[in-house]
């Protein structure tokens, strides 16, 4: 009596390791977001990209800030600002100059703490945030079934893409003496201000802006099985809502602004 052959089973793929999924986000987001599906929650995919994410940044800081065409760029901005108040009427010439010297140093440490400050929302507060909205339009919109932190460690992981948009900016920022330079339409504008709702629009086209959002719904798609395309829709329009929101009130500030003071 012949015994029956069992069939072998197909050599299963070995686990990506820590390293290898912060660069597979890049090229292969898709496989990795796979992998943090099937396995076990690991803290790590998204508490090390926010660690990489304030330590580049933060250098990133240091580097900018050392450069004198920046700290004169801050400089022109103050004597700007100040130069609207003696137009505007709301302070005397005599004002203007005591509150140039205190106005450029305070700008540089204001500029410096905003710097400083920015990289950790971003790596601590944004994966809980959008692994919010990935989580309700995963879990909850489309029916698919992974906890709260799956969604966390996604949005972390995805952080690896801001990392290289801060080395992609501060070359950028560098190279060309403008600290609003950015890898988007907002190169073409040769006057950038940041007052201005269309440049700032521009400014947040960026193309590694884009790509991260990209990223972020392509771990949408993996963990609820919804299709790429649906999930890039939700992602880019809720990216879309509250940007233009922001950018919209601050344009009715400066408008209010100008009613009063004109």
């Amino acid at each position: 009596m012949e015994e029956p052959q069992l069939t072998p089973e197909a050599p299963q793929a070995p686990a990506m390791s820590l390293g290898s999924r912060l660069l597979n986000v890049f090229a292969t987001p898709g496989d990795v977001f796979a992998e943090v599906k099937a396995a076990p929650e690991t803290t790590a995919n998204w508490l090390v990209p926010a660690l990489i994410l304030i330590a580049v940044s933060w250098v990133s800081a240091v580097v900018i800030f050392m450069q004198p065409s920046i700290k004169q760029q801050l400089s022109d901005l103050t004597a700007q600002a100040i130069q609207r108040q003696i137009d505007t009427g709301h302070i005397s010439e005599q004002q203007a100059e005591q509150a140039s010297v205190a106005g450029e140093k305070w700008a540089i440490i204001a500029a410096q703490i905003f710097a400083a400050l920015i990289p950790v929302l971003q790596g601590f507060v944004a994966p809980f945030f959008w692994g919010l909205i990935v989580w309700l339009l995963g879990a909850q919109f489309f029916k698919g079934h992974f906890p709260y932190m799956k969604a966390v460690e996604v949005v972390g992981l995805a952080n690896m893409v801001s990392v290289l948009d801060v080395i992609v900016r501060t070359l950028l920022i560098v190279g060309l003496g403008n600290l609003y330079a950015s890898p988007g339409p907002a190169l073409l504008v040769k006057q950038f201000d940041p007052q201005n709702p269309v440049h700032s629009s521009l400014a947040a086209l960026s193309v590694m802006t884009l790509w991260l959002l990209a990223v972020r719904a392509s771990g949408l798609a993996r963990l609820s099985g919804a299709s790429f395309t649906k999930c890039a829709v939700w992602v880019f329009g809720i990216w879309a809502a509250y940007t233009g929101f922001f950018i919209g009130i601050g344009a009715l500030m400066q408008a209010g602004v100008k009613q009063i003071t004109g």
